[in-house]
Formats: structure tokens, sequence, C-alpha cells
């Protein structure tokens, strides 16, 4: 152990993981140390986290809200960086430990890519980075000897659970997923789902986007394609089960039947600080589970009827390829233009699903490839809400 700070470079810390990995760092006691910090155009809030942590660059990613924000007090030790090709600049800085990728969507594979390419220890909260390029980002990993340490709290369980055996000994991972606001909505009620009614998680408090996610269980199906490569497992080695409760965040299940589990209360500061943190452990400043109180944990299984997402997200994880990217960039789409009131709540996974079907598809993508897919799958939504 050392006395000297861990120096973190936080991409993404206006959204709602910056946030709780600001809280984490604050309350550290100076083991962790924020150097860098970005935000794509939120920079009123940008510019209070660096009055208070006092970092050495501050990137804000759209050269117009960065212009029109007055920076007069920004410490005098903080420097100003503009643009999308910043991020990479921090996170490959030889001063850079640690790099979380928290920046949601795709927008956030470019910085996970630089971090991975610069040899440093990813703290991954951006499940997009691995969804569109899995294969890629992966052996780019290995490459260069860095190490991804996972945020999502399924896949912090996963990772967790897998001290307790060896990899060769694993049967398979349940990713456990709280069923969204929707769990018992019929077909009927579905169609008639509100944005209001989407963005009302019972246990976790997110961003828009990934709320939206969690209601049509979209978010496990990027999660399956994320653990398959996080992980190196087979699509067959990973299944899901709907736990309402979100108290055990995923179990590993090895060759004689045993089984280990996570449990936590649903707080993302409890991951963000185990990753910034390992292989070691502190104090934690997540709450707690109150077993003082009586606790009731359900299980059972998804409806892939109601819930086609899941199918949608196995089928990706067994193709890989090109799928993973339209399958991120066509959700995106779907999911913003639900949000705007454009598409319907149920409508969501079909519109990602006939842009999986109508692309072409490559077994073998460069990054460039996948990147370009991307966005040809949120065009390929846009036209397909408007047919």
């Amino acid at each position: 152990m050392t006395n000297r700070p861990k120096k973190v470079a936080l991409l993404g810390s206006t959204g709602s993981i910056g946030r709780s990995t600001l809280e984490v760092i604050g309350r550290s006691d100076g083991r962790l140390s924020a150097v860098a910090l970005s935000a794509h155009s939120n920079t009123e809030l940008l510019f209070q986290q660096a009055a208070r942590f006092r970092p050495r660059w501050i990137v804000v990613t759209d050269p117009a809200a960065a212009e029109s924000q007055d920076w007069t007090g920004l410490p005098a030790e903080t420097k100003l960086l503009v643009g999308p090709e910043a991020i990479g600049q921090i996170a490959a800085d030889d001063e850079v430990e640690t790099v979380v990728s928290a920046i949601v969507g795709s927008a956030g594979l470019l910085g996970t890519w630089a971090a991975i390419a610069a040899g440093k220890r990813v703290a991954l909260a951006n499940k997009e980075s691995l969804v569109v390029g899995g294969a890629l980002i992966t052996r780019l990993a290995r490459e260069h000897h860095a190490e991804i340490i996972p945020v999502d709290s399924e896949h912090s369980a996963v990772f967790q659970a897998f001290q307790a055996g060896q990899r060769d000994e694993v049967r398979r991972v349940i990713l456990t997923a709280s069923g969204g606001p929707f769990r018992t909505h019929t077909a009927e009620q579905l169609a008639d789902v509100t944005v209001r009614e989407a963005l009302d998680h019972p246990t976790w408090q997110m961003g828009p986007k990934i709320t939206v996610d969690s209601a049509t269980l979209m978010n496990k199906a990027l999660e399956i394609v994320e653990a398959r490569w996080l992980f190196d497992l087979k699509p067959d080695q990973i299944a899901v089960t709907i736990h309402p409760q979100s108290v055990v965040h995923s179990i590993v299940e090895y060759k004689d039947g045993s089984m280990i589990a996570q449990l936590g209360s649903p707080d993302m500061k409890l991951p963000i600080q185990y990753a910034l943190d390992w292989p070691e452990r502190h104090e934690g400043v997540a709450t707690r589970l109150d077993w003082s109180q009586a606790l009731r944990l359900d299980f059972e299984p998804p409806d892939l009827e109601r819930f086609p997402a899941l199918e949608l997200g196995l089928e990706v994880a067994r193709r890989g390829g090109t799928a993973g990217a339209v399958l991120s960039g066509a959700n995106e789409a779907a999911v913003a233009a639900f949000l705007n009131h454009e598409l319907s709540f149920t409508k969501i996974v079909p519109a990602v699903r006939a842009a999986l079907e109508n692309h072409d598809f490559d077994p073998q993508p460069s990054l460039a490839r996948v990147l370009e897919l991307d966005r040809w799958a949120r065009q390929e939504v846009i036209r397909w809400i408007g047919a």
C-alpha cells in the first residue's frame, strides 16, 4: 500500500455515475484524487465540480457549450480543454492511473479505447464500449496489458463472485434484473406506457436513457453482450433472472452446483468504489442493508414475450461482429425517439430488431466499421419510424 493518492480521470463527471464517483472520491480520505473531469454540455455543474476537486484538467466536448460558459474563477491549476479529441488526450496521459469510463452510450467508446491503448486500468461504466466493440476492445486490452474492472453492478457482482473459484470451474453466470416499473404489466398496459411512467424506476436512480433501457429490459440485453466479452463467456453460459428487490446483483454458478452471489443495497457507489480500490477494500460510503429488518428476496424467470429485448441480446452475443454496434446505435435512437414522444414504448425493441435485420453484417469489423454502423443504425431507426 502507498500513501500517494490514486489519480483518476473521470469521463462523464456530470452524469449519475460521474456524480456518484465524485462522492466516492470526496469521501476517500485522500486515497483517491480526481485529476481530470469531462462533460459534454453541462458546463455549470462541471465548473462547480472543478471548484471543489481542483483537477488538473476539465474537458468540455461540446465547443458551443464551452464558449457560452463563464469560466471566471476556475481554479488556477485547472486547464480547460475543449472538443471530443481532448477525451483521448487525458485518458492516455501518463499522470492518469485509472480512467472511469462513464460517458453514456457509444460516445464513451473512444475514451475507453484511448485508455486501454495507453495500458490504463479502466473502471468501465460504459457498457456500450463492449457492446459496440467487444472483440476489438478485449484484444486491445490483452495487447497493452490494460485492466478492465466493471462498474455495472451486475458485472461487478460477477467479477467479485469469480474470486471464489477457478475460471474453468464456472458453469454459468446469472445476471439479475429488477424487472423495471412494468414487470407485472400486461401487453395491453405496456402499449399505453408514458414517458413519465418509464422514467419512474422502483429501485435505481439513473439517467433517462438507462432508465428507459431498464424498463424495456434492453439494459439487460446490453449486459448480456457485455458479459460475453468482458468475461470471455459463451452466450449459453449467461442467464437472466428477475429479482425486484435489486439486492442480489448477480450470481456465479460453479460446476459442482455451488452458487456464489454478491449482495448489497442498490447503490452504485458500492461497485464504483470496488473498481477504484481493487484489489483492496476500504470502509464503504454506500448505503448498507439493514439486517435487523425483515428482508425478502424474490426471483422469477423473465417473460420473453412481453420483454423481447432479452432474446435480442442473446442473438447479438451469439453473432458478434457488427451486431453489437447496430444494437447499441439503434437502441439509443429508438429511446431518444420515445423520450421525444415520436415512438411508442412497445415499438422500441421492434425498431432495434429491424435495424439488426437490415444491416450488412461483418463478422470481423474494424473500429472504423463499427463506428460507421453505429451511426447508420441511428439513421435506420429514424427512417423506420417515418416509413
